[in-house]
């Protein structure tokens, strides 16, 4: 993006229409996945950001906002792509690929709601609808809790399966989906868990733009049947927050209104418990004074291949970089301008050590001080440490990100509420001790700290995409991880990107991680005047 221009924050939230079906026994399960053309390199286009999926719909209305920053002079080039995912794997190679667009987001910006058809082998194949806005400077968080009650039923053998749906009304006073609560399962009078939302994600933080509430009764099959529906505004939230009232609607189905006489309402949803309160963004708590911790982890098993022949992952050609000195580079020049001291934890895990197998060493030989000064320290710790240890086995991760929650842990005991710990894990394969990494990433959720998984190599990682648990929060056994804390990427997807675009997908979600635990823990930033 050009430097030193005007930008503005707009969110685009995206529908589809007419896909085409290519499940033999169900609908698509649609996504869509957002590219932008490469800046250095126009042939190529980087992956920004996915939609979620939605199971058995031609018609999707996706409620995941993607969030770009817009510049009146620069060219921005988009490529909306949607696939059929019908697998857990992060890959796109063995889902069916149901069709695409090209436009620019000035395009977007300039004539919303843009609607475009999706072109598959030069044929039209659906309809991409893409709603933009401007984000508003003002933004607060709620939490809301609703339940039902007397909910019309549906289902011929049980009862109903209600879940709401809330949509945000447009400037074309059209309606977009923004958020959906749980299904919850054969009742009539549901109590939906408590959920968090942005306003501007309701309605813009606008008071008095309508929101659209609609109650459905869930199906397997994508052809959910409404139960009714009712407006309410973040102004009369606001007044009931206030007020500390509960607010109550009637659910009004259209279609029965139209055709009974007697017809009431097809029951009622009351606002149950409503908290607002500031919401304070990343910038606020650095400005403030966090501090980023940030160490490393760096994979030294066998199966990176003997350093000392150029097939190897840690081979070090002086006039190309290998995988993992460029993926601690992008990374760490990035998170090494938020640590003042600039003094980083560089750690290997995988290498034999005077006879014994090692999870958990000082790059630069030093157990009492494995701190290096900067990043370029770290990558001479590391290329130091492949000329005195022997690459071995197996690949355990758990150490380290044990290693990094001591610190963690200790910091928040103690008090010291303004910092925040960063691990960047460098690895080639799959993990060997799958239950003790999330035994070790459940217990660190609950502590000011982020993980960053980058994969080298050609593996698949399928691992590691579980641990990234984008379509839910970690498990084991009993256990859920009280937030999501790790973000896995593989290099290869952008071995041919420049450094800041790596860099950028890598770290893309520190920032809510960060101000996600903060909120949770109920810490504000320092030195921020009171509104």
């Amino acid at each position: 993006m050009a430097q030193g221009g005007p930008r503005t924050r707009v969110e685009l939230r995206l529908s589809c229409r007419n896909l085409k079906d290519k499940d033999v026994l169900s609908k698509s399960d649609p996504m869509v996945v957002l590219y932008i053309q490469n800046r250095f390199k126009s042939s190529t286009w980087d992956e920004n950001s996915r939609t979620e999926r939605i199971k058995n719909s031609l018609n999707p209305d996706f409620t995941k906002v993607i969030e770009l920053d817009y510049a009146f002079e620069d060219v921005q080039k988009l490529k909306f792509s949607v696939y059929d995912i019908d697998n857990e794997s992060s890959t796109l190679e063995d889902d069916d690929f149901l069709g695409s667009v090209e436009c620019t987001l000035g395009e977007i910006v300039s004539g919303s709601p843009y609607t475009k058809p999706l072109i598959r082998k030069g044929k039209e194949s659906g309809t991409i609808i893409i709603n933009a806005e401007e984000q508003s400077s003002i933004q607060n968080t709620l939490e809301l809790k609703f339940i039902g009650q007397g909910l019309d039923k549906k289902d011929l053998f049980g009862k109903s399966d209600p879940y709401l749906e809330f949509s945000k009304q447009n400037s074309d006073h059209t309606f977009t989906v923004v958020h959906r609560t749980e299904v919850m399962k054969n009742t009539l009078h549901p109590e939906w868990p408590m959920f968090t939302i942005s306003s501007n994600t309701l309605c813009n933080s606008d008071e008095s733009r309508n929101i659209l509430v609609r109650c459905y009764d869930w199906d397997a099959d994508g052809a959910h049947d409404l139960i009714g529906e009712f407006t309410t505004t973040l102004g009369e939230i606001s007044a009931a927050s206030r007020g500390k009232k509960e607010l109550e609607w009637k659910l009004i189905n259209p279609k029965k209104k139209e055709k009974k006489k007697n017809y009431t309402n097809s029951g009622t949803i009351r606002l149950k418990s409503v908290k607002i309160s500031r919401h304070y963004s990343f910038l606020d708590y650095i400005m403030g004074g966090c501090q980023m911790n940030f160490t490393v982890g760096i994979d030294f098993t066998a199966s990176n291949g003997d350093p000392r022949h150029a097939s190897s992952l840690h081979y070090n050609n002086p006039y190309s970089p290998n995988e993992y000195v460029r993926a601690l580079r992008a990374v760490g020049e990035v998170c090494q301008d938020y640590d003042t001291d600039k003094l980083f934890p560089a750690l290997g895990f995988g290498a034999q050590i005077s006879g014994k197998v090692s999870h958990e060493f000082a790059l630069n030989g030093n157990p009492t001080n494995p701190y290096c000064l900067g990043i370029q320290g770290v990558v001479d710790a590391y290329q130091q440490a492949l000329q005195s240890v022997k690459l071995y086995g197996p690949t355990n991760m758990s150490p380290i990100i044990r290693h990094v929650s001591r610190f963690a842990e200790a910091a928040a005991a103690r008090g010291d509420q303004q910092n925040y710990f960063i691990l960047l894990i460098l690895t080639d394969g799959e993990i060997t001790d799958m239950a003790e990494i999330k035994d070790a990433i459940i217990k660190a959720s609950h502590l000011p700290m982020s993980i960053i998984i980058v994969g080298v190599g050609g593996c698949s990682f399928q691992m590691m995409v579980e641990l990234d648990a984008d379509e839910g929060r970690l498990r084991l056994n009993n256990e859920v991880a009280e937030r999501d804390i790790v973000q896995f990427v593989p290099f290869r997807k952008y071995a041919s990107s420049t450094p800041f675009e790596l860099a950028k997908v890598v770290l893309a979600e520190v920032p809510k991680q960060l101000t996600d635990y903060m909120k949770l823990k109920g810490i504000l930033p320092r030195n921020i005047p009171q509104q």
